[in-house]
């Protein structure tokens, strides 16, 4: 579910893509369609047993460690099985078997969920991650997409066609969880969010007492679903395993970075930050990230040069003298050059979600420095993401994402720990950086409204007003209609409506 660089430094050198290979034309994904797919053994009220298919990982099995374990190590878990999909009718299976046993599930593609709930103790996980065909076809500009692949992924292959849609600034985040919860990176303000672009998804839902199914959501079948997926549809009502999007041309961008040592500055380059890129170019996406002893600046901007680039960034790169890089070339190739390989990243992290819809007055720009200056460790930071620009242009159909008068989102973040194939034993710094992450939101709450699904914030009472303001009871009707049992349900899901 994380969509956006939290972690540190991006990377400036820009190096080759991963990618699934893509298709071009009337090629047809992998995947099977829908109408090749059919009920678990048959039909709505009458299931023979269901039985798992696809490549399956118990926990006597060598590659179990690997299989159950996400990416923010934080969080440990111990599922009864793992079953990672290949096609469709293994996630029908899947969760027909998980009905007709009474075993909870949780869906899973990225390994991201920032508080470990797309993973369960002693119960099925299904991981859609092997989901990987793409299908492109350039004259109509849309394409389907295995909800498997991850950000990267996405953006690599599709660069290679010189398109792109809006995904966060994360590579190994995956593609599915961050549109289905709103999706924002740096062509957010040029291209609207990620969910804005997702015209279609194959999603399989609970069907009778203990079946499933597989249903189309477009702006023609089942459209009041897709207004749902847009933007709350991660694990609260079906399993997506395919995504159809509308695609942008994209043949280069101009990615900027600017780099303050030390935080001595860090008022006018915030004050100057929220006046700027809220407003500016509406092409222009940018991300301010604030470390203890450094101030990063990130843009980048869709067809444009570098001269152009920092003279809508001049308000901001005129403060001081901050070393400044520019770097011109395919969106895929600078995309991928600014990844942080995994294996380089601390193992544990915890942040908190926010939106602001007024520029933060001094008072509050204090309390970031002052937090800032106490932070836990060199990779704790704070990060802002400009927004407006076509962020305010809801597409055709709507969307359940409703931050978009937001002028920017922002969020304290802590990373520490080293990675291991043993976590959960106790690393001295989580208490302190999580009592930091705590009190540092608490500090602002006064400045800042709402929070972002992707990134949950598990302690917040008015959680389903915070995500989702007032669409939440449609959600909950909608929920009704596709999940009336609840099958789908975690810490903080959409319970169905009780009519």
């Amino acid at each position: 579910m994380n969509d956006f660089s939290r972690r540190g430094l991006l990377r400036v050198t820009a190096g080759a893509g991963a990618g699934a290979v893509v298709a071009s034309g009337a090629a047809v994904a992998a995947a099977p369609a829908a109408d090749a797919v059919t009920e678990a053994s048959g039909g709505d009220a009458h299931c023979g047993p269901a039985e798992l298919t696809g490549r399956i990982v118990r926990p006597e099995d060598a590659g179990y460690t690997d299989a159950r374990l996400g990416w923010d190590q934080l969080f440990s878990h111990y599922p009864l099985v793992i079953v990672f999909a290949q096609n469709t009718q293994d996630v029908v299976n899947a969760l027909t078997w998980a009905r007709q046993n009474d075993v909870a599930v949780r869906v899973r593609s990225g390994r991201h969920a920032l508080e470990g709930w797309s993973n369960v103790d002693n119960g099925l996980v299904i991981d859609i991650s092997e989901l990987k065909s793409v299908h492109v076809d350039t004259e109509s500009r849309i394409a389907t997409v295995g909800a498997g692949l991850n950000q990267l992924e996405a953006v690599t292959t599709l660069a290679e066609r010189n398109f792109a849609v809006t995904t966060g600034t994360e590579g190994s985040v995956g593609l599915s969880g961050a549109t289905l919860g709103g999706g924002f990176g740096f062509l957010t303000r040029w291209l609207g969010m990620a969910c804005d672009s997702l015209v279609g998804a194959e999603i399989v839902v609970p069907s009778g007492a203990e079946c499933a199914k597989v249903l189309q959501a477009n702006p023609h079948n089942n459209s009041d679903l897709l207004w749902a997926l847009r933007g709350a549809g991660n694990g609260n009502f079906g399993i997506v395993t395919s995504l159809t999007y509308t695609l942008a041309p994209l043949k280069s961008v101009t990615y900027l970075q600017a780099t303050w040592q030390g935080i001595d500055n860090l008022r006018p380059i915030f004050e100057a930050y929220q006046r700027t890129a809220p407003t500016t170019d509406p092409r222009l996406g940018t991300q301010l990230e604030i470390h203890r002893n450094q101030i990063f600046l990130f843009g980048v901007l869709p067809e444009g040069t570098p001269e152009e680039t920092k003279k809508l960034l001049a308000p901001i790169l005129s403060i001081d003298s901050p070393d400044v890089t520019t770097q011109v070339g395919n969106w895929g190739d600078v995309y991928a050059g600014f990844q942080i390989p995994i294996e380089q990243e601390p193992a544990n992290w915890k942040f908190h979600s926010q939106f602001t819809r007024k520029p933060f007055p001094n008072d509050a720009i204090d309390i970031v420095d002052s937090f800032i200056k106490t932070a836990p460790t060199d990779d704790s930071n704070f990060f802002v993401q400009a927004f407006g620009g076509n962020v305010r242009r809801s597409p055709r159909g709507g969307t359940a994402f409703p931050h978009r008068d937001a002028l920017f989102y922002s969020e304290p973040g802590a990373g520490w720990g080293t990675r291991s194939d043993q976590p959960g034993v106790c690393d001295p710094l989580t208490s302190r950086c999580q009592a930091w992450i705590a009190e540092f939101s608490q500090a602002l709450r006064t400045y800042v409204d709402g929070a972002y699904v992707n990134v949950p914030n598990v302690a917040q009472q008015d959680w389903e007003a915070a995500y989702w303001r007032n669409n939440f009871d449609r959600l909950r009707k909608i929920k009704a209609k596709y999940d009336p049992d609840n099958v789908f349900q975690y810490e903080q899901s959409v319970p169905p409506a009780v009519c």
